[in-house]
């Protein structure tokens, strides 16, 4: 049978102040009938770029050349007509952030209906919404009556990518396009939705190019891989070819800076010996409790009498599912979740009864690291800017020094200088976040909080981050509620690690303890379900994991 997508020595250029750059430089690589590719590379390696183009969603100002075939269509030389024609029918595409892609406007039934209708207009009503029902079945999607009544943000993020790929399965097309579709979900949740594409797969024949940078998700669910690293393909074969005896030096390197469970260092051991010798506590959270909601809609409670403690120069892992209650504990921690019960004291200042003041004062010992450095930081402040104003705002420091800090302050996270006078827009997502550190740390804080603060960087940016994160800590010796649902990153940087389910501490202890022997059996689902970058591997945790679910 003839290959349903062919990438034949593509090019995408773009002209830049007179000069052509590359995003994409003598590509080829074939996805066969049934079969899933996966795409993988830092972020600039041209996958995402090669993808839009087989889309012929390409960016205003991109020339390519060389041939892009699906099936029997010449995509490049085809009109706007006839992509409009094919997009969905012969190729769909799902997107990275399903609450960004979906219309927050319109209910899940009407916008799977109008996905129905661009596949087939000569649906009646009643089939399109049998339809629509037959599409969320198909992907698994719990209640799938009541989910058509529903909108975007009363699903949780595995629910609405199950949607998007719903969508995206309307007019049974020839090829799916996945562009880090698990990307920022929980393990389990992402494990549920490799298990829904590979389903798919099975059951219809439809052939996927996955893009990613997880090499646990391309362990799980590829047949082949293609290797690109600043627009060219630098390796391409079979999953086991490429992750077990890789040819390229790249891809040895992407795959040496993965974080691996089992591979974390004493840390937990020698923190608690600290903790005898030197009981300094910074965060002491006991029996929190954290409820939303009134007297009309009812109460709901999202964090369940938490206890637990962070001391000074240890770095604690809060870890567990979307709605378990982990961003919702760090934000108690700064007096920005309602303290329903209990207690959050941050060096020795209790955040729900102090007063205004010494809450104020208690803040500026607190740095905060988010998910998301783009949305975090001022996009019209350049670097330089944005580190020197807590130093400026708070401080109160004279100029003179304010340049010196702000320069040795980008000096430890790794940028020299010449980033001073950039903006966020010019960054890449690791210089990003880089810099978002810098600013948490500018005020010497004593507790730093960090919320999944490499969840969306590339595995080698992730480890560079992680290692900038690592040195820093060492030597300033702040407490770090470290929060995140990569349980590997945790077994790599944390000392300890509580285990949160539904708003309640599941289990507790050094990452020893909990992750190489949970004993709560969510602990060990949670361990279960975090992928590998090794396909044997991968096959046996998802028997096992598979086995478990078929017996409960």
């Amino acid at each position: 049978m003839n290959d349903v997508l062919t990438v034949d020595h593509l090019s995408v250029t773009f002209d830049v102040d007179g000069e052509v750059v590359h995003a994409v430089h003598d590509a080829s690589f074939t996805v066969g009938p049934g079969e899933v590719v996966a795409v993988v590379g830092e972020s600039g390696s041209g996958k995402s770029m090669t993808a839009m183009t087989a889309m012929g969603i390409a960016p205003d100002g991109a020339r390519a050349d060389g041939s892009i075939r699906i099936c029997d269509l010449d995509v490049l030389g085809a009109d706007e007509r006839t992509l409009r024609e094919v997009r969905g029918r012969r190729v769909s595409m799902i997107f990275q952030d399903p609450s960004a892609a979906l219309n927050p406007v319109y209910a899940i039934g009407f916008q799977l209906a109008e996905a129905v209708r661009r596949a087939d207009g000569s649906l009646d009503r009643a089939a399109v919404r049998e339809r629509a029902l037959d599409l969320l079945r198909a992907v698994e999607v719990p209640e799938p009556e009541r989910r058509l009544g529903q909108y975007p943000h009363e699903l949780s993020g595995g629910q609405c990518q199950r949607v998007m790929i719903a969508m995206a399965l309307a007019a049974d097309p020839d090829l799916l396009i996945a562009d880090e579709p698990t990307t920022a979900l929980d393990v389990t949740v992402q494990a549920e939705v490799l298990d829904v594409l590979r389903a798919l797969r099975e059951r219809t024949g439809t052939s996927i190019l996955l893009i990613t940078h997880d090499m646990g998700v391309v362990a799980d669910i590829a047949d082949r891989v293609v290797v690109m690293r600043r627009g060219r393909v630098v390796e391409t074969g079979t999953v086991h070819e490429v992750l077990g005896a890789p040819s390229a030096d790249y891809t040895r390197e992407l795959l040496a800076a993965v974080p691996r469970m089992g591979t974390g260092t004493d840390r937990g051991r020698d923190a608690v010996d600290l903790a005898v010798q030197t009981p300094s506590v910074v965060l002491d959270v006991r029996h929190l409790v954290v409820e939303y909601g009134g007297a009309l809609r009812g109460r709901f409670r999202a964090v369940d009498d938490v206890s637990f403690t962070v001391g000074r120069g240890e770095i604690v892992g809060l870890v567990g599912e979307s709605g378990s209650g982990k961003t919702t504990i760090g934000r108690a921690a700064i007096g920005l979740a309602p303290i329903t019960g209990g207690t959050v004291v941050v060096e020795g200042t209790d955040v729900a009864r102090a007063s205004r003041a010494s809450r104020k004062a208690m803040r500026r010992r607190v740095g905060v690291v988010f998910q998301n450095p783009l949305r975090s930081l001022n996009p019209r402040y350049s670097v330089g800017q944005t580190v020197a104003e807590p130093l400026r705002q708070i401080l109160r420091l004279p100029t003179a020094e304010v340049e010196a800090r702000v320069e040795r302050l980008l000096g430890d996270v790794g940028l020299d200088g010449g980033f001073r006078e950039r903006y966020p827009h010019e960054l890449s997502g690791g210089q990003r976040q880089r810099v978002a550190i810098a600013r948490a740390v500018a005020l010497d804080p004593a507790l730093l909080i960090a919320d999944e603060p490499t969840s969306a960087l590339d595995v080698s940016v992730q480890a560079r981050v992680l290692d900038v994160f690592r040195e820093l800590q060492e030597r300033l010796g702040f407490a770090c509620l470290f929060v995140t649902h990569d349980l590997a990153v945790v077994d790599t940087l944390c000392d300890r690690v509580v285990v949160l389910h539904q708003g309640r501490v599941a289990e507790e202890g050094t990452c020893d303890a909990i992750l190489r022997a949970p004993q709560d059996p969510y602990t060990r689902r949670l361990v279960q379900a975090a992928p590998v970058p090794d396909p044997e591997e991968q096959a046996v945790r998802r028997a096992v994991r598979l086995a478990g679910a078929a017996a409960v």
